[in-house]
C-alpha cells in the first residue's frame, strides 16, 4: 500500500488533470490508509478539487462526509455516480425503475417506476432505497426484452426460476412465490401449476438443489460438482452434519455411490458415523434421517441396533416424525419396524404421533391383524385420536373393501357404491362419523387444531357427505344428522349451511329440523360510569387531539416539498386515524345508551344480573352488565364479550360453552342468578367530574 504522502502528491495530480474519475478509483483502492491519516472533510475537499462539474460537486456534498464512516460515504458516492438519466435501478418498494433526471440544486435524483411516475428521492433517500439495476437481473430482462421473457416463462418455467435465484439469490419457495406474483411475472391463481412445471424441470438440473422442506431455501450451484478427489477431501473435513447428510444424498442420487470405490466408501461411511454422533441429544429429526441413511447405504456402523435404541428412548422417534419432511417419515418408520415388537410399540403410539406418521403406519401394515385390532381399539374408545380419526374419514376407502359399479346416468357411466365392508375391528360408521362431528367442535390446539381444519373442510365438501351418507343406514343417516345438529360449538353459520346441505342431499331429514328460536336481542346499554367515561374520551378527541394534530400539519408544511416531508407525511397519518376514530365513537355514543338495568329480572341471564356458574374448576362468579363495562378484578364483564354472550339467555342448570385456553372444549352450568349487590351499583354510578 502506497503511503499516505504520495496518495496525497497522487490526487493533486488529479487535480491538476481535473480527473475525478482516477482520484476516485484512488480513493477508493487505498481508503483504508487515508482513512488513519486524512479527515473524511479533508478526503471530500481533495475529490472536489478534480472536477467543476456541479452534480459531482453535489454528489460529495450530499453524501455525509465526516457525519458517516469513509466506507459508507464512498459506497454512496459510487451509487449517485451510477445514477446517470437513463440508467436501471432497483427499489425494493417499487421495483425496476428508470433514473429521469438528477438536480443538483435540491440534491434530488427523479426516477420513473412502473407505478410511480416522477417520484423524486433525495440523494440519501436514493441511496438507501436504490441500487444499480445488474444487467443480468430478472426485472431487467423484462425490460429490455419483453416477448423473450414471456417465452421463458411459459415455455421454460424451470430456466425462469433459475434467473430468478440469479438476481435474488437462494430461497425459499414461499419466497419465491411472492416475488413472482409480486413482480406480475405469474398471477397468485396460476402460481401452484406453474411451480409444478417448474419443480419437474429444476429437479433434472444439476446446479439448483430442492430443499425437502418447505422452509428451507432453493439453491442455485455455481458449477457442477465433479466429485473427483478434490470434492472427497473436502467433504472428509466436513463438520456439520445437515450439510454431510446433504452431499451424500446428493452423491447418491447422481450415481456415484454404486461405482464408488472402497475409499470413497469409508470416508463417507466415517462422515455419517460423525453426522450421527454429532446430531445425538441435538436434534432428533436430523438424527432419523441419518440413520435412514445409513440402514440404506448398507454402512455397519453405527449400528443400527444402538440407532434405534436412541430413537426408542425417551420416545424421540414422536418429536422427529412432527419435525420431518413428509416423504422421509415413512423411512423413520421403516427403519424403526424392524420387528413385530417394535411395529406393537409404533401401534401403541398412534395417539401421540404426527398426521403422516401415523398414515405412514397405515399404508405400510394396515394389511397386518395386530395393526387393526390395534387401531379399531383406539377408535372404540370414548375419545379417539385426531389424527386417525381425520385420516378415516378423509381416506375410508384405505380401511375396507369398496365395490363400484359403473352405471348409465343421462348418457354417462358414473360410478355408483355396490357394496362395501370395512375393517371388522374398525367401529360402525356411524361411530366413526361421531367421533368427527366432536372433532369438529370447539377450539383446539397444535397438531389437533390441523386435524379439526380438515374434518371441517370435509364436512364443508357435498361430495364427502353425499358419501358418507350412502354408507349409512337410513336409521344411521338420522342419528348422524341430529348429532350435528345438537352440536352446539360449530361456528353458527356454518352448521347451518351443512345442516341444510344434509337436507339437500337426503330430503327425509327435512322432518327431523329442530326449530331453533331465534336469540333474543338486549337493548344496547351501558352504565353511567362506562357512558360518561366514553363521552369524556370523545370531547377530548375533537376538542384536543384533533386541534392539535391540526397545528402539526400546518408546521410540517413549513419544511417545503410535501412528497419527501416525513413530518407532513406522519401528521396526515395521525389525521386519518382520528377522523376514523372520531367517526365510530359519535356513531356508537348515539347507539349505545346509558341506564342503571332496574329492569332486569333474575329468570334468566340478561345484562344487569350477577351469575354464579360450575366448572370442573369449581365455582365462579360474574356480573354481566352493558356494552362497555369492564371490570376483571370485580368479575365485570361486558354483554359483548364471548363468555357474557354463551351465558345469556341461559337459565338455571343450562350449559354454556367455557371460552378458554387452546384445547379441549369445557362446558359450565349455571348454578344461581343474582341481582347486583350495592357495590356493583356504586361502580356503576358517574364518577365526579364527569358529565353526559
Amino acid at each position: 500500500m502506497a503511503d499516505t504522502e504520495a496518495l496525497v502528491n497522487q490526487l493533486n495530480e488529479c487535480a491538476e488533470k481535473q480527473d475525478f474519475e482516477g482520484a476516485f478509483r484512488l480513493v477508493r483502492e487505498n481508503r483504508a490508509e487515508l482513512d488513519k491519516k486524512i479527515r473524511a472533510t479533508g478526503i471530500r475537499d481533495a475529490l472536489k478539487k478534480t472536477t467543476r462539474d456541479r452534480l459531482l460537486l453535489s454528489f460529495l456534498d450530499g453524501v455525509g462526509f465526516g457525519e458517516s464512516p469513509l466506507d459508507e460515504s464512498l459506497v454512496k458516492l459510487e451509487k449517485l455516480v451510477g445514477f446517470q438519466p437513463g440508467a436501471l435501478v432497483l427499489s425494493k418498494a417499487w421495483g425496476l425503475g428508470k433514473v429521469k433526471r438528477l438536480d443538483y440544486f435540491y440534491k434530488r435524483v427523479t426516477v420513473d417506476f412502473k407505478t410511480k411516475k416522477n417520484h423524486q428521492l433525495t440523494y440519501a433517500a436514493a441511496c438507501d432505497m436504490l441500487e444499480v439495476a445488474p444487467e443480468g437481473h430478472i426485472l431487467v430482462l423484462r425490460e429490455a426484452d419483453p416477448a423473450a421473457f414471456e417465452q421463458m416463462l411459459k415455455e421454460r418455467p424451470g430456466d425462469f426460476v433459475k434467473e430468478v435465484l440469479k438476481s435474488y439469490g437462494d430461497m425459499t419457495i414461499v419466497r419465491l412465490e411472492d416475488i413472482c406474483v409480486q413482480n406480475g411475472f405469474v398471477k397468485a391463481v396460476n402460481w401452484k401449476k406453474f411451480w409444478e412445471e417448474a419443480r419437474k424441470a429444476l429437479h433434472q438440473d444439476k446446479l439448483v438443489e430442492i430443499p425437502a422442506k418447505r422452509t428451507d431455501p432453493i439453491r442455485l450451484k455455481a458449477s457442477v460438482e465433479d466429485y473427483g478427489d478434490g470434492w472427497l477431501t473436502a467433504f472428509s473435513h466436513e463438520t456439520d452434519p445437515k450439510l454431510i447428510l446433504a452431499a451424500v444424498r446428493e452423491y447418491v442420487s447422481q450415481g456415484r455411490f454404486k461405482t464408488a470405490t472402497d475409499d470413497a466408501k469409508s470416508k463417507i461411511a466415517d462422515r455419517l458415523e460423525f453426522a450421527v454422533t454429532a446430531a445425538r441429544n441435538v436434534d432428533d429429526a436430523l438424527y432419523a434421517r441419518l440413520a435412514s441413511l445409513v440402514l440404506e447405504l448398507g454402512f455397519a456402523r453405527p449400528a443400527a441396533a444402538d440407532m434405534r435404541a436412541y430413537l426408542w428412548e425417551r420416545k424421540r422417534y414422536i418429536s422427529a416424525a412432527s419435525s420431518l419432511p413428509a416423504r422421509e417419515v415413512g423411512a423413520m418408520i421403516a427403519f424403526l419396524a424392524d420387528s413385530d415388537e417394535a411395529k406393537a410399540k409404533l401401534y401403541a403410539a398412534v395417539p401421540e404421533l404426527c398426521f403422516t406418521a401415523v398414515a405412514e403406519i397405515v399404508s405400510r401394515f394396515g394389511s397386518e391383524s395386530a395393526c387393526r385390532a390395534a387401531l379399531g381399539g383406539f377408535m372404540k374408545d370414548t375419545q379417539a385420536p385426531a389424527t386417525l380419526v381425520t385420516l378415516i374419514v378423509g381416506k375410508i376407502e384405505q380401511f375396507g373393501k369398496f365395490e363400484y359399479a359403473d352405471v348409465p346416468i343421462d348418457g354417462k357411466n358414473i360410478k355408483v357404491l355396490k357394496s362395501y365392508e370395512l375393517w371388522p375391528e374398525l367401529p360402525p360408521v356411524a361411530t366413526i362419523l361421531t367421533h368427527a362431528i366432536a372433532l369438529g367442535e370447539g377450539r383446539r390446539g397444535g397438531e389437533t387444531l390441523k386435524m379439526q381444519n380438515i374434518v371441517r373442510r370435509l364436512f364443508g365438501d357435498r361430495a364427502w357427505l353425499e358419501k358418507m351418507f350412502k354408507l349409512l343406514k337410513p336409521a344411521d343417516q338420522v342419528l348422524f344428522f341430529e348429532r350435528f345438529q345438537a352440536s352446539i360449538a360449530w361456528d353458527p353459520s356454518t352448521h347451518h349451511t351443512i345442516v341444510v346441505r344434509m337436507t339437500h342431499i337426503v330430503p327425509a331429514l327435512e322432518s327431523h329440523l329442530v326449530k331453533t328460536e331465534k336469540k333474543k336481542e338486549y337493548a344496547r346499554v351501558t352504565s353511567l360510569r362506562s357512558y360518561g367515561l366514553r363521552k369524556q374520551e370523545y370531547l377530548k378527541l375533537i376538542n384536543e387531539d384533533m386541534p392539535a394534530n391540526v397545528k402539526r400539519i400546518e408546521f410540517a408544511k413549513s419544511y417545503g416539498d410535501l412528497s419527501e416531508n416525513a413530518e407532513y407525511q406522519y401528521a396526515k397519518d395521525e389525521q386519518r386515524v382520528l377522523m376514523q376514530k372520531q367517526t365510530v365513537m359519535q356513531a356508537e355514543l348515539e347507539a349505545v345508551k346509558p341506564g342503571d338495568f332496574s329492569d332486569a329480572t333474575t329468570d334468566e341471564v340478561m345484562p344487569g344480573v350477577t351469575v354464579v356458574i360450575e366448572s370442573a374448576e369449581g365455582r365462579k362468579t360474574y356480573t354481566v352488565l352493558g356494552e362497555w363495562d369492564n371490570d376483571v378484578d370485580r368479575g365485570i364483564l361486558a354483554s359483548k364479550t364471548r363468555l357474557a354472550q354463551n351465558m345469556l339467555g341461559k337459565k338455571v342448570g343450562d350449559q354454556f360453552e367455557l371460552p378458554g385456553a387452546e384445547g379441549e372444549v369445557k362446558f359450565a352450568s349455571i348454578v344461581e342468578i343474582l341481582p347486583l349487590s350495592e357495590e356493583i351499583r356504586d361502580w356503576m354510578k358517574l364518577p365526579p367530574g364527569v358529565q353526559i
